[in-house]
């Protein structure tokens, strides 16, 4: 706004050649922790990101009412594995979570009906403490093989008989 000519102007008022910024110098990136790429890191225990994970979490809770749990198990355990599994396979296709990623995730882990009794057992280990420790989702993500990811929830829950071909390093925890 000009300022009215009836108001004196006080020479502190006026704007100092001072107070005025440089043009900046050209920047290059030379920090070495700085990303080069505008791809993300990938590797163990990095994980996946994706839109609207927290979505994906009350769509697991939801989808766990329909959970078989077994008596040893911990529902908020099978909640935090199933969600970081599902929301692994949304994010490969680079869009937000889904039921049927819930689905799928719930399916593979066998948390399903008429899941296979050796997969029941073997998953106990796997998800003891997921709720309580990050690192252990991350291990229980990185173990699904990305071939599996492209399966629709139908597609695994009819190939769920084979399950131990899809975890061949597989071992007791």
């Amino acid at each position: 706004m000009a300022q009215p000519d009836n108001v004196p102007l006080v020479a502190t008022d006026r704007v100092r050649p001072a107070n005025r910024l440089e043009t900046p110098d050209r920047w290059e990136q030379e920090r070495p922790a700085e990303l080069a790429s505008l791809r993300a890191p990938v590797g163990p225990r990095f994980g996946a990101t994706g839109p609207d994970l927290g979505f994906g979490l009350k769509l697991a809770r939801r989808f766990a009412e329909r959970a078989v749990v077994g008596a040893d198990e911990h529902r908020d355990d099978v909640v935090a594995g199933c969600f970081a599994s599902g929301c692994r396979r949304s994010s490969h296709f680079h869009r937000a979570p889904t039921i049927y990623d819930m689905e799928w995730a719930f399916t593979l882990w066998g948390y399903m009906a008429g899941a296979p009794a050796d997969l029941v057992e073997w998953r106990k280990g796997l998800f003891a403490g997921t709720s309580h420790d990050y690192s252990r989702q991350r291990a229980l993500v990185d173990l699904i093989p990305e071939n599996l990811l492209k399966l629709s929830p139908r597609d695994l829950q009819a190939r769920l008989a084979d399950w131990s071909s899809w975890f061949p390093g597989r071992r007791e925890h």
